[in-house]
Formats: structure tokens, C-alpha cells, sequence
């Protein structure tokens, strides 16, 4: 059994490279090595990276021969041992299947007034004729959202504005390039001992906490957020799930996700190809469906997916890329080289949503979401929600970008996002 060939410098360098150029390096890995190569990254581990969509879907299909893996060592320390994301079956599928109803169905469908509600209130605070970040106006957007899918009715009350703020200021704290730079090269211990960690942590899990007990003391609401369901859920002997485990689940849905990253590229992409924004304006302006903005945020996702692999720990041996990997081998569907294949995806730099109008997505070539039974759970819900949030604001308001040079890709916290962080004017 022997891993495919990759770089052969020492980790501390794979380290510097994946965290200052991780995009361009897997690139010109690919083109020295191949579909399928490996990368030896210190405090990472060695990571099997695949790029050819059959080696992808023997990994989405496996079902429990594959289990949780980090793709980042931040996500051990903030969200903890008891979330969703990193349980092992058949903790995870129990888990999944409590929250799953928040967003699927009917709820999508009752949340989409309100997607679009908090969208118009976002938009009449932007300043007009001068420059303003998007990125961060899109964080405050979808935390906004998410408060109502987690708290319901009660997130407009009072008592729930110090856990806004304690938000806000965890995800400047970890979004902090000294602080990104830090953890790729002392790792996740560094989090976990950090001081700093704990000051900007400390608030959000006990104002969480502090509203997981209130409603412990009150009757179960009619219609459930995500804070009853977990409340009212039992584990197989009937006991509920304790503060630890509701501590993990209510940060894991809370922190800063992906969709913030995804609408800010989402406007810096539309913004510098004017043809593509005409095309989506009009299709709001004669109110045709969403069929074009549906293509749009496709696209966006294909060309800019937040993050750049889905990790996964093999629990038995598997042959992958024809060779025999040991149980434990660590392997990573790149959605970057995937998404960037001119085999699936012709003239692959281009942005174009009219691709996804005349061919749908693949299941193993298109994965901004991952796949398998371990896919993202609110994948629907925040395709929707980029849609709605797209329509208000194209409706609303005319942006245009303080600089015409597309905005290079910047490794953040959690996602990769806009190097300048959307840089918009409202004309």
C-alpha cells in the first residue's frame, strides 16, 4: 500500500505554501502529478487529493467505510467534539435528522419572506457614493438569517443582541490574518490554548447557554426552531442532550458559514461582467422566476466555492486512483480542480452562468457543498437564500465596484473570500 507522488519539500514549507497559495499550488500539482496526489502538510497531516469525479463518488458513496476528517484545524476547537459536522455515524445520521426539517420543505418555503425582509433592512443602511465592504455587510446579512432559523419568533428580542454582538466580534477575532497565519503553523493546540480564543469564545457559549435554559423552563412553541427541536430531541435510552453537546451544535450553526463568502462573490463576479448582470436584472425587472439567478449562483459556486476540498478518513482500506489505501489514509475531493476542469467545464476561467441553463449540474463534478450522506444539510437553504438576497439588492440598488480588476482570492478563517472584501459603491 503507498500513497500517490506529490511535493517532496519538508511540511513546514507544504504549510507556508497551502496557507499563502493554496488555489495556484494545487493547480501545479495537478499538472506535475496528476488526478491524484499527496500533500504532506505539518499539523495537517498527509491528505490525498483527488480529482477525477469516479475516485470522487466511490468516496460519496462509501457510506460508514469513510468517516470525519478535518479540512481545517480550526473547526476542532470551535465548534467541538459533540457537533454534527465532525460526529462519526451513527451519531451523525441522529443528529442530521434532528435539525434537517429547518432547512428542507415547507421551512424553506416560510423562510423565504424573511430572507427577504432582513435583505431590504440590510440594504437601506449601505452608504451611498462612497466605498464600503460587502463581506462583512453580507456576515451581518446572513447572521441575521440564521438567528431566526436557530431562535425563531425570539430572535428579534432584546435579550438575544448580546449573542449578535459576541458573534460579530468571534468572527473579526478569527478572521484576523495574524491569526489565520498562526494557526496554519502551530495548529489547532494553539487555538485551544489561546487565550485570546477563549475571551472572544467565552461569550457566545454562554450567552447560548444562557437561552438554552430559558427555554428549558418554558412549553415546547408550536412551530419548532432549531433551538426546540434540539431541545426536545432524546437520545436512544430517552435522556436529552446535555449542555456540551448543545453548546456544540447551537456554535456549529451560528459561526460565520460559507453562504456570507459565496453572496460576496456572488456581487463581485456579476459586477465585473456587465453582460451577466444586464441578463439578471432583467430577468427580476419582467419577474420571470429565478431560473437565470439560479444559474448565477451556481456559477459562482463553481468558480469561487468557499472552501477548496471535502475531507474524509477512510475506516477501511479502499482502492482509490488504483492504488490500495490503508485504512486511515486521509482523502480530499478537490472541489477547486474539479470545478476548474476544462473535461467538465469548457472554457473553465470564465464566469458564465448560461452553462448551467444548458446542462445541469454534475453529482460528482459540481460539489461546492460536498456530498454523500455527510453533504452540507443546509445546501437547498442557502442556495435560496443567495438567490433572494441576490434579487433585493439588484432590485434595490445599482453597486458598482471601486476597482474594474477582478479581486484576488484570500484565505480566511473559515472560507476563501474576496481579497479586498467586495469593494463596492452604491452609484
Amino acid at each position: 500500500m503507498s500513497l500517490p507522488p506529490g511535493p517532496r519539500m519538508p511540511r513546514a514549507l507544504q504549510a507556508l505554501g497551502w496557507t499563502n497559495r493554496a488555489l495556484p499550488w494545487l493547480e501545479r500539482c495537478r499538472e506535475r502529478y496528476g488526478d491524484a496526489f499527496t500533500l504532506r502538510i505539518r499539523h495537517w497531516g498527509d491528505w490525498v487529493l483527488l480529482a477525477d469525479p469516479d475516485d470522487v463518488k466511490r468516496i460519496f458513496v462509501a457510506g460508514d467505510k469513510v468517516g470525519v476528517a478535518l479540512a481545517n484545524p480550526l473547526l476542532g476547537p470551535l465548534l467541538g467534539p459533540s457537533s454534527m459536522m465532525l460526529s462519526e455515524e451513527p451519531d451523525h445520521m441522529r443528529r442530521r435528522r434532528i435539525v434537517l426539517p429547518a432547512f428542507h420543505g415547507e421551512a424553506i418555503a416560510n423562510d423565504a419572506a424573511t430572507i427577504t425582509a432582513v435583505a431590504r433592512r440590510e440594504v437601506a443602511a449601505w452608504p451611498a457614493g462612497e466605498p464600503f465592504a460587502l463581506w462583512p455587510r453580507m456576515q451581518v446579512l446572513t447572521l441575521e438569517v440564521v438567528m431566526r432559523v436557530v431562535f425563531g419568533e425570539r430572535a428579534d428580542e432584546p435579550r438575544l443582541d448580546p449573542l449578535r454582538r459576541h458573534l460579530t466580534e468571534l468572527t473579526g477575532w478569527l478572521n484576523q490574518p495574524r491569526n489565520i497565519a498562526a494557526l496554519s503553523f502551530l495548529g489547532p493546540e494553539w487555538v485551544r490554548h489561546s487565550p485570546a480564543y477563549h475571551r472572544a469564545m467565552r461569550p457566545v457559549e454562554d450567552e447560548a447557554l444562557a437561552e438554552v435554559r430559558r427555554r428549558r423552563a418554558e412549553p415546547i412553541p408550536d412551530r419548532l426552531d432549531v433551538v426546540s427541536m434540539l431541545i426536545a430531541a432524546r437520545r436512544e435510552d430517552g435522556s436529552p442532550l446535555g449542555e456540551e453537546e448543545l453548546r456544540d451544535e447551537l456554535v456549529t450553526l451560528l459561526s460565520d458559514g460559507p453562504t456570507s463568502t459565496s453572496l460576496a462573490w456572488a456581487f463581485e463576479r456579476l459586477l465585473r461582467n456587465p453582460e451577466t448582470l444586464a441578463r439578471a436584472r432583467a430577468e427580476i425587472a419582467d419577474d420571470e422566476g429565478d431560473a437565470y439567478l439560479d444559474a448565477v449562483v451556481k456559477e459562482t459556486l463553481r468558480l469561487r466555492p468557499p472552501v477548496p476540498v471535502v475531507v474524509r478518513r477512510l475506516l477501511e482500506p479502499m482502492r482509490i486512483a488504483g492504488r490500495d489505501l490503508p485504512a486511515g489514509t486521509i482523502v480530499a475531493p478537490c472541489i477547486h480542480l474539479l470545478h476548474r476542469d476544462p473535461r467538465y467545464y469548457p472554457d473553465p476561467l470564465r464566469f458564465r452562468p448560461e452553462r448551467f441553463l444548458e446542462t445541469p449540474p454534475g453529482t460528482y463534478t459540481w460539489i461546492p457543498f460536498g456530498g454523500g450522506t455527510r453533504r452540507c444539510i443546509a445546501a437547498p437553504y442557502a442556495q435560496l437564500e443567495m438567490k433572494r438576497v441576490l434579487r433585493e439588492v439588484l432590485a434595490a440598488v445599482d453597486l458598482k465596484p471601486v476597482d474594474t480588476r477582478g479581486e484576488r482570492v484570500s484565505k480566511a478563517a473559515i472560507s476563501f473570500s474576496p481579497g479586498e472584501k467586495g469593494l463596492v459603491m452604491v452609484g
